[in-house]
């Protein structure tokens, strides 16, 4: 875990001073484990990462209902009282969630995540798991 954050952090950085108002980055695998995090607690990045592994399947189940859709989620946005979440997919396996308090634009967060990933996906991926081992 202490190798992947290293391996992130000037990424992140970059996402959190572009945009005013972010409290937390989190990067995730599929199945709820963080593989890296910028600002905010270290458990609570935990409990936010467990958290997205449950709303990236719903968001899965309710893409295939739409017609023409290949089933995949790309970006989910939660406006909370305070705040938002954004749950965006970042590559294979892997997810970019972010949680801001009400001065964040939706809009802009979501241009920079998506050119985040852009630039950065194949660095944002999480081999698959089965009984806790790499597959």
């Amino acid at each position: 875990m202490i190798e992947q954050q290293g391996k992130f952090d000037w990424m992140l950085r970059d996402l959190y001073d572009g945009v005013p108002g972010i409290e937390m980055i989190v990067v995730l695998s599929a199945d709820g484990l963080r593989i890296a995090r910028y600002s905010g607690d270290p458990d609570a990045a935990d409990r936010v990462a467990a958290a997205c592994a449950g709303l990236q399947s719903l968001a899965g189940a309710v893409a295939h209902e739409i017609p023409g859709s290949d089933g995949r989620m790309k970006l989910v946005v939660i406006e909370i009282n305070g705040g938002y979440f954004y749950l965006m997919a970042a590559g294979p396996n892997a997810y970019l969630a972010v949680l801001s308090d009400i001065t964040c634009e939706p809009g802009r967060m979501s241009n920079r995540m998506q050119d985040l990933v852009a630039r950065i996906g194949p660095h944002l991926t999480s081999p698959a798991r089965r009984n806790g081992q790499t597959v």
